[in-house]
């Protein structure tokens, strides 16, 4: 059975489920849209209300190069029109920092945290790093024939993973956007995400693959950053864990929401 929006969303927002229940607001990465979430929204959505935006530079906002301040908007306004008061945020890679800024900004309307493939802070070191791997980034997707390559290579990435025929179809159809891996790292080199973690009171989940080793290197301290941290590990999983195992990373999600929500049983 293909997976519908039950609820009404507007353009570039999925919504489904129950709209009196407990909100969950997914947040994409760089390249990828919001049809990454399909498997979660597909298995939370008996439960919970499961809001899916897509962020600037990709899918139906792919007109405008991604930047925090209109990614901001972006979710206040999916917040606003979708969500009755407040809801757990889940943000893999970009949408990982994304999510963090918003709670720094908005702590009130943010329930718990689940960030996955964003535990490196990109300051010191780690900004010059960001910064020399968007410039790589865009130097290789600037020409239109590295740009399809990408798209090739990502589409081939999601065809080998174990997802049901119409969910690859809807993520592959969305379209890949590698070009705002350029667009996006200069734009959160330098930020402190980190401190802006720590001033969030609620709960935070730092979900990563086993495989992402990079993010994996300073999860525990972006875990003992927050107010309220923990780092949890999904085994044979890479950085776009969400995809790799999506079965358990759900499951990670929803016990996560039930344990800290307290309204949810």
């Amino acid at each position: 059975m293909a997976w519908t929006d039950e609820s009404g969303g507007s353009e570039g927002v999925d919504v489904t489920g129950p709209s009196d229940a407990q909100s969950i607001v997914f947040v994409h990465g760089a390249m990828f849209t919001r049809k990454m979430w399909l498997p979660q929204q597909r298995e939370l959505s008996e439960s919970f209300h499961v809001v899916s935006p897509d962020l600037p530079g990709h899918g139906t906002r792919a007109g405008k190069p991604f930047r925090m301040e209109p990614a901001i908007d972006v979710l206040e306004d999916a917040l606003e029109t979708h969500v009755d008061g407040s809801a757990v945020l889940v943000g893999l890679s970009l949408g990982g920092y994304a999510v963090t800024e918003y709670a720094h900004r908005h702590p009130d309307e943010v329930d718990a945290l689940v960030l996955s493939g964003s535990s490196v802070n990109p300051v010191n070191t780690m900004e010059l790093g960001t910064r020399l791997t968007g410039g790589l980034s865009r130097l290789l997707t600037k020409p239109d024939v590295g740009k399809r390559a990408v798209e090739e290579l990502a589409t081939r990435w999601v065809q080998n993973r174990d997802l049901p025929p119409d969910i690859e179809r809807e993520i592959i159809e969305a379209g890949f956007y590698p070009e705002q891996f350029g667009d996006a790292a200069p734009d959160i080199a330098g930020e402190d995400f980190r401190a802006k973690l720590s001033t969030y009171p609620g709960s935070t989940l730092v979900l990563n693959g086993e495989n992402d080793k990079l993010m994996r290197r300073g999860e525990r301290a972006h875990a003992g950053a927050a107010r309220d941290g923990r780092v949890e590990v999904l085994a044979d999983a890479g950085h776009i864990c969400n995809l790799h195992r999506p079965a358990t990373y759900t499951d990670r999600v929803r016990r996560f929401v039930q344990r800290t929500v307290p309204t949810q049983q």
